[in-house]
């Protein structure tokens, strides 16, 4: 009776401890800087861990990134990619309640951002109104900076809805541009400014969640 009721109680506990632990889902499509540094913030965090690793390529520097940190990685595939329920059935079954877009270049879809209002958040290497949309990501974006004569350019963290780069604004970080600066040069700056404010804003919005449980 007393290792039955023990046992229970374990239960209890095990359930309370993952009703606060944010499961984070990570969707990339590249070599993966950002999600290394998510994975190494949140590897012994008290509130939440990257428990999923998605990936929209084949071969990605990102699975390497997963396979260090000991993270699940998966394939989103064509098949996946089209179908949405699976896909958030598949998310589901993972248990994940957070998505953090690191560098992923799809739009994602609404059944998607439905079922995690106010739960996906994307970073944008520019400030946002400006430079966001289809197609607009990378070298292609900071090409645009360069071509506009900018002052100035920064990063938009955001939260996600069914068009891109168009969610509610979370965060925004800048860098001031040298007349010398050239898109290479401004991406230097812009890979900075990810690896300074990233991870700690995804962090700040995590803290602020209420539970599901």
């Amino acid at each position: 009776m007393k290792k039955r009721l023990a046992n229970a109680f374990w239960k209890s506990q095990s359930k309370s401890l993952l009703c606060t632990m944010e499961q984070i889902a990570i969707f990339a499509s590249g070599r993966g800087s950002n999600a290394d540094r998510l994975c190494q913030l949140f590897k012994h965090h008290p509130s939440a861990r990257i428990h999923l690793i998605a990936c929209d390529q084949e071969t990605a520097g990102v699975y390497d990134i997963a396979q260090e940190h000991k993270v699940r990685a998966i394939h989103l595939n064509l098949e996946l990619r089209k179908n949405h329920d699976a896909l958030l059935k598949l998310l589901e079954d993972e248990g994940i309640t957070f998505i953090v877009l690191a560098g992923y270049l799809r739009l994602i879809p609404s059944t998607i951002v439905h079922a995690y209002p106010k739960r996906i958040i994307n970073l944008h290497p520019a400030l946002l109104p400006k430079f966001g949309g289809k197609g607009m990501h990378g070298i292609h974006v900071h090409e645009a900076v360069y071509a506009a004569r900018e002052k100035e350019t920064g990063i938009t963290i955001h939260y996600v809805n069914e068009k891109y780069d168009e969610g509610a604004i979370i965060a925004q970080y800048k860098v001031a541009l040298e007349e010398s600066d050239g898109p290479k040069e401004i991406a230097a700056k812009i890979a900075k400014l990810e690896a300074d404010y990233f991870p700690l804003c995804v962090e700040e919005v995590i803290q602020k969640l209420d539970t599901r449980c």
